[in-house]
């Protein structure tokens, strides 16, 4: 079964992936909940591979945490070195008010960083209301972010061939 959804999916991107094979990719993750979040990155290469692209153009860094990733996105974009950048973080319910502020302040500057830099920045960044550090949330967030990984590099791909049909390069 998933032989034939790598294929499936790698037959419907074909017309994309033809416009992407030396596509730049920074890979953004947050240090904080690392054993989740790691899993998104992970799942992010593989699929990329999976679909035939290299690998070896996808530079990986990591921050302390989520609140840490625009800037270092905006960073990146204005270097000009990257067709796109993705981030993965996780942000969680503390108990606290911080959590609805980080996750706001999160999402709203790579938003910003995408539109003020032309540089499409894909999310990887999951702001669950509700998380505690117990098997059954670990397990579920662990592959949950598998998903959103592989998820993240169709669309990562997917925007960089739209843009190239917009604006070819030189």
């Amino acid at each position: 079964m998933k032989q034939s959804r790598i294929s499936s999916t790698k037959q419907a991107l074909q017309p994309i992936l033809q416009l992407t094979p030396k596509a730049h990719i920074a890979v953004i993750s947050a240090a904080w909940h690392s054993d989740i979040v790691a899993r998104a990155r992970g799942a992010f290469l593989a699929e990329v591979a999976q679909l035939g692209q290299s690998t070896k153009s996808i530079d990986l860094y990591e921050v302390p945490g989520a609140f840490e990733i625009p800037l270092h996105a905006q960073t990146l974009a204005r270097s000009g070195k990257y067709d796109a950048i993705v981030a993965c973080a996780l942000v969680v319910d503390g108990g606290i008010y911080r959590h609805e502020f980080v996750a706001h302040a999160v999402i709203d500057g790579l938003m910003r960083v995408q539109l003020d830099t032309g540089v499409p920045v894909i999310s990887a960044v999951l702001t669950p209301k509700d998380f505690h550090a117990h098997a059954d949330h670990l397990k579920f967030f662990s592959d949950h972010f598998v998903k959103k990984g592989a998820e993240a590099a169709r669309a990562c791909l997917a925007t960089i061939a739209a843009l190239r049909k917009i604006t070819p390069q030189a």
